[in-house]
């Protein structure tokens, strides 16, 4: 996706909350028009980030551009950067189309661009029928998509998604996730979206930046990333059990795991709990050294039992 130059530039960068240190030598680019998501579990360091980017937080080293621009010393309100948060913090005492029309007045656009603005964005984002509502008056889903019009109508060359659907019912999150994706496209506007879910990292970015502990580990496309896990600390993050092979440890997927009857020679597992989740059951194993295994299956295994492994397709892994 970085064939052309990045718009985004984040070089080297770390931060520090008094005198830990949370962030450490970050580094990549985003380029214009891309969605780059970070994923990471809680306390990785991603919001911390975000903040450096968005110039509420000095980094301790290293350096933030922004179409070619070195951003230190700029404040927030002069970066060209939308923000959008778990909460999207509407104006309660105004309707959905001036929420959407406030940054567009404040830069003293035409009222025709204004009105062509905003109808782009309720269309896009289906806000049609609400444009003269208040923000008391949505749901958290349609909220979200407010926030996400109003930040887009003051036209920002990037935008920081700050785990925008953590709040959202889960029933009304899939939607999200198609109509932010298919917004921020056809907008043509750079995005950081962060998130520690998995799937919605995986679904929503054209590439991938997996943080640990305040240090970038991998980034490239989603499916890539998932695909060849470059450690066991990533494999487990990306869902994968960890497991002996017999040239060093292997990531193993749930559903390419299968139970058997152990023989002599076998390590053994015992099952410790076993369920259905939809179609299938998910079992939850432990080795002897209290290690634990996710296996999926079609059939329910039975509590207690001790069984032993066998599957399909592995990633060899590094130490």
């Amino acid at each position: 996706m970085l064939a052309s130059k990045p718009l985004l530039e984040v070089n080297g960068v770390s931060a520090s909350w008094g005198r830990r240190e949370v962030v450490r030598s970050v580094s990549f680019g985003v380029a214009p028009g891309e969605t780059l998501t970070l994923l990471g579990p809680n306390g990785s360091g991603k919001t911390t980030l975000l903040r450096v980017i968005a110039g509420f937080e000095r980094p301790t080293a290293g350096s933030v551009r922004l179409d070619g621009q070195d951003l230190a010393g700029v404040p927030p309100h002069r970066r060209s950067i939308g923000l959008l948060f778990q909460e999207p913090a509407l104006f309660p005492h105004r309707s959905v189309l001036e929420n959407i029309a406030y940054a567009p007045l404040l830069q003293r656009r035409s009222p025709a661009e204004i009105r062509s603005l905003v109808r782009e964005l309720s269309s896009l984002l289906s806000l049609d029928r609400l444009l003269d509502r208040s923000p008391e008056r949505l749901s958290g889903g349609e909220q979200q998509r407010v926030a996400l019009a109003r930040t887009l109508a003051a036209r920002p060359k990037l935008v920081l998604l700050d785990e925008p659907f953590a709040s959202v019912d889960v029933q009304v999150r899939a939607g999200l996730h198609a109509e932010f994706r298919t917004a921020l496209r056809q907008f043509g506007t750079a995005a950081i979206h962060v998130t520690h879910d998995r799937e919605e990292g995986l679904f929503l970015g054209d590439r991938l930046a997996l943080i640990f502990e305040g240090e970038l580990d991998t980034v490239g496309p989603p499916a890539e990333v998932f695909a060849h896990p470059s450690s066991p600390r990533t494999a487990r993050f990306l869902g994968y059990n960890v497991l002996a092979g017999p040239d060093g440890p292997v990531a193993v997927l749930p559903e390419d795991l299968a139970a058997r009857t152990p023989s002599g020679t076998d390590r053994a597992y015992t099952v410790k709990a076993s369920g259905p989740v939809g179609r299938r059951f998910l079992s939850i194993l432990e080795g002897v050294d209290g290690d634990r295994v996710e296996l999926r299956s079609d059939a329910r295994l039975s509590v207690g039992s001790a069984v032993a492994l066998s599957w399909v397709r592995e990633v060899p892994l590094r130490e």
